[in-house]
């Protein structure tokens, strides 16, 4: 379906109202919403999808696509679930973190997947180590314990210069030294 120039004609036209309305959505999302629809309308009309396409129109879908958006936006802002707390912007963790990406995306030959594989679960144990201090169920449970303190010093011994990943210009230009750029098509 999504090789279709009729699928592709769809997509472009919802983003398109969807930019009309000032609102910007991912392509990927929209492409996941007309295929749903198109494939709900099939199958409750007993039509093939190909048949399903003169009931599509990117001036309906745009607004219900704004509207979930809208009611997603509301519904986690009114709910009260914890977030995690942004480290200190002189974590060393999270400056070997970031230093580790240009270096990562090298040896993986450029495999951007891999890298924020990597970094996703990284940042993932790094928050649960940070939060283990206060975390009832994991005291006594590391044979180092749970001291985050001693974490860092460690970590900051480890590389010294930590502050200099924190400046973008410094990450691009390592990045950029492994050959690989991030741009936006």
């Amino acid at each position: 379906m999504r090789n279709t120039k009729a699928f592709k004609e769809a997509v472009a036209d919802t983003l398109a109202e969807l930019a009309r309305q000032g609102v910007t959505v991912r392509p990927g999302t929209v492409a996941d919403t007309i295929e749903r629809n198109i494939r709900a309308v099939a199958e409750r009309l007993g039509i093939q999808e190909r048949s399903a396409w003169r009931y599509f129109d990117p001036a309906n879908l745009a607004p219900s696509i704004v509207q979930q958006r809208q009611e997603s936006e509301s519904s986690s802002a009114s709910e009260e679930v914890g977030r995690a707390p942004m480290p200190p912007l002189d974590n060393p963790e999270l400056a070997l973190i970031l230093g580790g990406v240009p270096d990562a995306l090298e040896e993986s030959g450029g495999d951007l997947y891999s890298v924020i594989v990597n970094v996703a679960v990284n940042a993932w144990m790094a928050s649960h180590i940070h939060g283990e201090d206060g975390c009832t169920g994991c005291q006594d449970k590391r044979p180092t314990g749970t001291d985050w303190q001693a974490r860092m010093d460690t970590i900051t011994a480890m590389e010294p210069d930590i502050t200099k990943w924190f400046n973008p210009a410094v990450w691009t230009a390592a990045l950029n030294d492994t050959g690989y750029s991030v741009t936006r098509t």
